[in-house]
């Protein structure tokens, strides 16, 4: 039992940092960003393609960070200078991005196997906690800064941080490029630990990323900005628990990974609505016995008093 759940916790750690990316876009900015797909890709064929040439492990992740911080940057351009709608300008760049991971990569899968990568000689398990942590903490100080406050009211009410002087295109562009520096980033450590870098592997990140999101934010809560942090850090652990027990099931297979994907998001987003129709059919119950209560009560003093006029 301690390999499966050890293995998912790795897999949670691994992908809380793109968790977070999908946090600071669908949660602070309230953008739709569907860039992570391509971003995630862009991350892990940069930082394979220099580890594969002999490049530092640690400078070649920095690059795939700096990689996603340029695709997020491009598609908040699109979104702010091209005045193209939000949800198009993330599918736009995301089909670009399919065509420059190729011309970064120069072939659809990158082997690792024999490389030295940042997990050589050390547990994913001992690093990953530990960087986490890091960029967990740096980003509540980034949160609290005026930048940062800036950040998550433009998100709020984008017209009224206007009426303030403040430049909401450069807040939403410095928002969805960190976003995506993130994404990246996790999709450079992501090919380290499994060996290799896929064109096609970023596929299908965005909904894992939202599951993470809501399922902490169901289970931990975010009432503040240091508690959803550490929420959807958890969120992500708590995903891919999950789904290694769901892919425990003798009738499920490992293709069944997208579907059980799905299935795990569509519950998490039902679950509180459902939660919220208990509770007030509940409290309505409440109020309603309290009221009879309290009608039958003052029926019998009603009661008592007549019968003493008698």
């Amino acid at each position: 039992m301690h390999g499966w759940f050890g293995g998912a916790v790795e897999l949670g750690l691994l992908y809380a940092l793109m968790a977070l990316g999908v946090y600071i876009t669908f949660r602070i900015l309230d953008f739709p960003d569907l860039t992570v797909d391509g971003s995630f890709t862009t991350g892990a064929g940069i930082a394979a393609v220099m580890i594969s040439h002999g490049a530092e492990p640690w400078l070649a992740t920095l690059a795939a960070f700096g990689g996603g911080l340029a695709a997020g940057a491009l598609t908040g351009i699109l979104h702010t200078k091209g005045k193209i709608n939000g949800l198009l300008s993330g599918i736009l760049m995301m089909i670009a991005l399919y065509s420059i991971n190729l011309r970064i990569m120069g072939r659809p899968n990158i082997s690792l196997i024999r490389s030295e990568t940042i997990f050589t000689g050390v547990s994913v398990l001992v690093i990953m906690p530990i960087i986490v942590i890091a960029i967990k903490l740096l980003l509540d100080v980034y949160f609290r800064t005026d930048q940062g406050l800036s950040l998550r009211a433009t998100g709020d009410n984008a017209r009224m941080i206007r009426s303030f002087g403040a430049n909401t295109d450069n807040t939403k562009i410095v928002g969805i490029s960190l976003s995506n520096g993130l994404v990246a980033l996790s999709g450079a450590m992501v090919a380290q630990q499994g060996g290799f870098a896929d064109i096609s592997m970023g596929i299908g990140m965005i909904v894992i990323g939202l599951a993470s999101v809501i399922i902490g934010e169901a289970i931990f809560g975010a009432k503040s900005i240091v508690r959803a942090t550490l929420a959807v850090v958890l969120g992500s652990i708590v995903y891919r628990i999950i789904v290694a027990i769901a892919l425990r099931v003798e009738w499920l297979k490992a293709s069944d990974l997208k579907l059980i994907t799905a299935i795990i998001v569509i519950v998490a987003l039902v679950f509180p609505s459902v939660r919220k129709y208990m509770k007030e059919k509940s409290n309505a119950r409440k109020r309603s016995a309290q009221l009879l209560a309290k009608a039958a009560s003052e029926s019998t003093t009603a009661g008592r008093n007549l019968t003493k006029e008698g």
